[in-house]
């Protein structure tokens, strides 16, 4: 279908009708069906079925779509030219073309055209119209990530624009992650508007609003929603940031997108997910049932008709149209997923009935769709006798009200040896903006990032011992130049070096 049918078809399919494909679709014979067009069309997938010696054609059975070999970074990505990767191998057939951040190596190019921006817009669609009424409600909505060549910004505005020529009253500006710009928007522009949101990343939102607090800004008057993608975060995180603006439901204030630059937006929080992961943030036991981890992940529903997941050694493989073809690529992440029906009948064989206790909402339109949850990259962990500390659980401890006035939650995890050999668990934290340390703070924060962590985590409670549990805490300046540079993505542990 040409980008001018398809754009016709978005503008007059209800978001409904689209989230109800999947129904009617046998999804795993439709993607088979996909990657052997694939295999005629994009030059470097022919050859590289081929090289692994596999006769597409052979393949009948919906089942023997994962028989087909994984592709990556390292044995596709890097191996064959750019053009060769896209379809009749013309990098031109696409409009535009973002960078990876290159977080796990050198940084790739990732081309789209306005066909994989419509598919992604659904997504947005979901977000604005299900949780935030912005089909009832005029809405600013302000892009704060990134603008430049990362996929984040112009990604985000070029979906939200989609939306407004779909008919919805959005009204998009791009002031980038430019607090000031930012601020400036949302206090001369805001009262215009029914609602304003926020897109970015999560740090990157919590200090737009601090700073904004901190200057004067009446958030709850200009009725915040906030759309994060890009980091895991915890329900106390999400419980502070709806307290700061003054919004009374963050199932209905909040939404995170999983998207990264290779594979576009996966899939979105929805007001069913939160309100799962909300309830499973007050067990930690049941979640770690369910997820298998002693960390939360971050829970997204997804269209299968628009990404097909599946998992391997405990990771994310994803299946999607881009203008790199995406066909069994291992994107890394870990992570799972589960169907409409296997969720909500595990969370009612618990006690919990989510679906029940959001028919209140009478105008909410839950949808069937399958979820998946993500953990992040999985070497973002840190090892302690034997038990796996993840940058989540420590998140947790610097949310609590003892501490979350006076740091900005950015920090950075580590294991660190003395000079006898002794290990022990380093926090170094981030001083809020005019803060200053003190013996007295670094303790505080020490006594609360232990007790969240024997909460939250049976391997740090059962595996580490007493002795050893001590946190060791050190306080820097807001913006420090080795651990909190300003402007760059954070990583909330230290990258090994090879030996």
């Amino acid at each position: 279908m040409k980008n001018a049918d398809l754009y016709a078809e978005f503008l007059r399919t209800p978001l409904t009708e689209r989230l109800e494909r999947h129904r009617h679709t046998d999804c795993a014979q439709s993607y088979l069906a996909w990657a052997k067009k694939m295999a005629r069309q994009v030059p470097a997938y022919a050859a590289f079925i081929a090289n692994a010696s596999i006769d597409l054609d052979s393949f009948a059975d919906d089942a023997e779509f994962s028989r087909l070999p994984l592709i990556t970074k390292e044995n596709y990505m890097r191996v064959y030219a750019l053009p060769e990767r896209c379809i009749d191998g013309q990098l031109s057939a696409c409009e535009t073309v973002a960078v990876s951040s290159g977080s796990t190596g050198t940084p790739l190019f990732w081309p789209r055209s306005l066909s994989h921006e419509i598919d992604i817009a659904a997504r947005f669609e979901q977000i604005f119209v299900d949780s935030f009424q912005a089909h009832e409600k005029t809405t600013l909505a302000i892009i704060c990530f990134a603008l430049g060549t990362w996929v984040g910004g112009m990604f985000s505005a070029q979906s939200c624009r989609l939306l407004s020529q779909k008919g919805l009253p959005i009204t998009v500006l791009t002031p980038g992650n430019i607090k000031a710009e930012i601020l400036r928007v949302v206090t001369e522009l805001g009262p215009h508007f029914d609602q304003t949101v926020l897109l970015g990343y999560p740090p990157f939102i919590k200090d737009v609003i601090d700073t904004g607090r901190a200057n004067g800004v009446e958030w709850p008057r200009y009725a915040p929603k906030l759309v994060f993608a890009g980091e895991v975060f915890s329900e106390e995180w999400r419980d502070l940031v709806c307290e700061r603006i003054g919004a009374t439901d963050p199932r209905f204030a909040t939404a995170s997108l999983y998207g990264t630059a290779d594979g576009g937006v996966l899939g979105n929080e929805t007001p069913l997910s939160i309100h799962i992961r909300r309830l499973l943030a007050r067990r930690p036991a049941l979640a770690a049932e369910l997820f298998g981890e002693s960390r939360l992940p971050t829970l997204v529903q997804y269209d299968p008709c628009s990404r097909f997941f599946e998992v391997h050694d405990h990771t994310l493989v994803v299946s999607g149209d881009n203008g790199v073809p995406l066909i069994r690529y291992h994107i890394a992440d870990k992570g799972g997923f589960l169907s409409f029906q296997a969720l909500t009948d595990f969370m009612r064989q618990h006690g919990e009935d989510p679906i029940a206790d959001l028919k209140v909402f009478a105008s909410l339109a839950i949808h069937d769709l399958p979820f998946v949850y993500i953990f992040g990259r999985a070497d973002f962990t840190v090892s302690y006798f034997g038990a796996n500390v993840y940058p989540e659980n420590i998140s947790v401890g610097l949310e609590q009200s003892e501490v979350c006035d006076w740091v900005t939650g950015k920090f950075v995890l580590d294991v660190i040896e003395s000079s006898d050999l002794d290990k022990r668990l380093q926090v170094v934290v981030e001083l809020a903006p005019g803060q200053a340390a003190s013996p007295q703070r670094r303790d505080v924060v020490a006594s609360v990032i232990q007790r969240e962590l024997l909460r939250l985590n049976s391997e740090f409670a059962n595996y580490v011992p007493a002795q050893a549990r001590a946190i060791e805490v050190i306080l820097l300046a807001h913006g420090d130049a080795q651990y909190f540079p300003i402007g760059v993505k954070h990583r909330y542990t230290r990258r090994k070096t090879p030996s």
